[in-house]
């Protein structure tokens, strides 16, 4: 295994370009593990720690650019007004040692659908930010999952950065695991209201072969809160359409049975999640706050 370690993101590039089997790796967090288990022994590891703007991130008027490498412990700290889905997130990933490493372009890259970020990227809408020799491109998030681990990336390219879009509403995310720290989700669950456009976003991980929208449930519930006058009123939700949005939430699963949990009981917590965190950001709404608290 030969270790490619390059100065600069041009360097990073040209290298890619040069090896496209080259593995990315900064946190490490997950090309580690896999390593260390040998269930992958790449020919070429690109390390990228030394590239500083996958360290950076800036806010703009409408969305924040944050780099790819950008650990999970400062998007808690500095980044929780901003992007209080994918703080909340960023709470749950393994421990503080892996929160100082690991970063959203890990992710992505990996493309698990158990991955602690996606659900919360969906939610809020984003779009990559990809870059080759050949030129730079964006993918929106709904475009870039396309298997089970496998994304839009072409070969030559490298993640630079996610283009998310700023909350203009309240943001919540849930998920399930067989312990309290240090594990991989059964099940997860993100949510943001958009007030400005009167819509809702929701994200599901480890509950199908890719992270994925609820996009039925979502369609309900926008006609519901605008046929309902509920934007403007800002009047408690209603238990039967609360109910039908976390049913067909469930219903947007296609999850497995595996050592962490039965396709079945995915399923029903799926809905449990989605009604749960429907009512904590919808209250966090109606007191026009934007929720940071009540992970489950």
């Amino acid at each position: 295994m030969d270790f490619l370690r390059p100065a600069s993101w041009e360097e990073a590039l040209a290298a890619k370009a040069e090896h496209p089997t080259a593995v990315p790796i900064a946190g490490g967090t997950d090309v580690m593990v896999e390593i260390n288990f040998d269930h992958r022994r790449p020919e070429y590891l690109l390390d990228l720690n030394r590239v500083a703007e996958l360290s950076e991130w800036s806010v703009g008027e409408e969305t924040v650019q944050l780099g790819a490498s950008v650990p999970y412990t400062q998007i808690m700290e500095e980044l929780r007004t901003e992007l209080p889905g994918l703080a909340l997130a960023s709470h749950t990933v393994a421990s503080p040692q892996i929160r100082n490493r690991g970063g959203v372009g890990g992710n992505l890259g990996t493309a698990s659908p158990a991955g602690d970020a996606h659900p919360a990227l969906l939610a809020a809408d984003c779009e990559v930010e990809v870059e080759s020799v050949r030129g730079s491109r964006l993918i929106p998030i709904d475009d870039f999952y396309t298997g089970v681990k496998r994304n839009a990336l072409a070969a030559d390219e490298l993640i630079k950065s996610v283009h998310i879009k700023k909350a203009d509403g309240p943001q919540q995310y849930s998920k399930v695991g067989t312990r309290n720290a240090m594990v991989i989700a059964v099940c997860a669950f993100g949510i943001a209201l958009h007030p400005e456009t009167r819509t809702v976003r929701t994200g599901i991980g480890s509950a199908a072969p890719t992270p994925i929208r609820a996009k039925a449930a979502e369609e309900f519930l926008n006609a519901a809160l605008d046929e309902g006058g509920f934007w403007d009123s800002k009047k408690i939700i209603t238990p039967s359409i609360a109910k039908q949005f976390a049913e067909l939430a469930s219903g947007a699963a296609n999850p497995i049975d595996d050592v962490r949990g039965t396709a079945n009981y995915r399923r029903h917590a799926v809905g449990i999640m989605a009604r749960r965190t429907l009512g904590w950001t919808w209250e966090s709404y109606r007191g026009n706050g934007r929720s940071t608290e009540g992970v489950a």
